[in-house]
């Protein structure tokens, strides 16, 4: 079994979320006592965070960095970012270690391809629908994506940083994504990303009437598949 090494805290309840996952899905597969072999650098997101709404990705990218290389000297065999929006400096990450970043992006276009999906929206950060990091990725690939309208963008990215990242979970915030879900119909989506690694604790993707792809899953499932393979 490979070590995975896991730069968390962005948020905490994602982290949480990966931890859960990576072990369940090891423990099913190998059966018995099993467990994960997992480092996990959980960093302190509010400067993190202040760092992303002042535009300061440079210095961002470089905590992570610090954090990707203390990962790899603590024996971490393979590197991933617990969140998407940070993958804006994935390649810097990357760039800083001599093990392998597992990123996200690629993750999911696996998937997509595997499902022959076309035009995904794509929910998450302001960041992450406004920047090309993620949308782009998956362009550069073949992948239309769609995000919503700016109002319903701002409405998420409150129900995120507001919310989500707290552990708040309301039924107020679940009926507003899935409004903005069925209003991609307009769009002609054909199916729908949660690229937020804390959207999926309103809903799973499963439920919301199109074919569903919660990064965090899909993440956590590459690690795995790395870890044992």
């Amino acid at each position: 079994m490979r070590t995975i090494g896991l730069i968390g805290g962005m948020s905490w309840q994602s982290s949480r979320l990966y931890y859960d996952r990576i072990n369940a899905m090891v423990a099913e597969r190998r059966g018995g006592a099993s467990s994960a072999q997992v480092i996990i650098n959980s960093l302190n997101f509010a400067p993190i965070a202040k760092m992303q709404a002042e535009g300061q990705w440079r210095e961002a990218g470089a905590a992570m960095a610090d954090a990707a290389q203390a990962l790899e000297r603590a024996g971490a065999q393979v590197v991933a970012i617990g969140a998407n929006t940070m993958h804006k400096v994935a390649e810097q990450v990357k760039a800083s270690v001599g093990i392998p970043l597992l990123h996200i992006g690629d993750v999911l276009v696996k998937e997509l391809r595997s499902d022959a999906r076309s035009r995904p929206l794509v929910l998450g950060t302001r960041y992450t629908m406004e920047d090309r990091f993620l949308t782009g990725h998956l362009e550069d690939r073949g992948i239309g994506a769609v995000t919503p309208v700016k109002a319903d963008r701002d409405a998420l990215h409150a129900i995120i940083y507001d919310e989500l990242i707290k552990g708040i979970v309301t039924d107020k915030s679940r009926d507003v994504v899935r409004g903005m879900i069925e209003r991609s119909g307009a769009q002609e989506a054909d199916s729908v990303i949660f690229a937020c690694t804390e959207i999926g604790m309103l809903f799973p993707p499963t439920e919301v009437g199109l074919p569903g792809y919660d990064t965090l899953e899909l993440h956590a499932q590459a690690l795995v598949d790395f870890s044992l393979g």
